[in-house]
């Protein structure tokens, strides 16, 4: 089960897609691996891979939002630890990659993990900009404050994970 990543919003498939009545019906082995994917928790994993079959796209993403909400620090800190920082073009100037590399070092440094930021329906010339102010604004934010910010990121990389997940087969 191919898993598109986070980036300019694709075209939203019809609520019945061919894909999410294969995610219904495949073992409960292949659609916790694949949702892992779109969330590196396995609690959440686990519970969307139970909770099936999903009557419809919109069922699959409200679950995967109520999901999210419950999990402890403890799972969204598993789910953190597999996210990769947005990087930019390998071609890009050399400053803007140091500047993005600052940027997510002093990041890091005040929250203790990876900044992300989920970009759909940013045109990807947008990305390093919406990247940087991001980083920028979010380094102002007490840590309770960005706890909340990083764990409604994290919900709309998955739902836009979750999408490409149940388009792609």
């Amino acid at each position: 089960m191919p898993v598109q990543s986070c980036g300019p919003a694709p075209g939203r498939p019809c609520s019945h897609a061919p894909g999410l009545h294969r995610l219904n019906a495949a073992p409960a082995a292949d659609v916790e691996a694949a949702l892992l994917d779109c969330f590196g928790s396995r609690r959440w994993a686990q519970r969307l891979a139970a909770h099936r079959p999903y009557p419809d796209l919109d069922a699959l993403l409200a679950a995967a939002d109520e999901a999210g909400y419950d999990l402890s620090l403890t799972d969204r800190a598993e789910a953190l630890a597999v996210e990769a920082s947005p990087a930019l073009a390998p071609d890009a100037a050399p400053s803007a990659h140091l500047a993005l590399a600052a940027a997510h070092a002093a990041y890091e440094s005040r929250f203790g993990h990876v900044f992300v930021i989920c970009l759909d329906g940013v045109r990807p010339a947008e990305h390093p900009d919406q990247v940087l102010a991001g980083i920028r604004a979010r380094l102002a934010h007490d840590p309770d404050q960005e706890r909340v910010v990083t764990a409604d990121e994290m919900r709309r990389l998955a739902r836009g994970r979750i999408i490409g997940l149940v388009s792609s087969q």
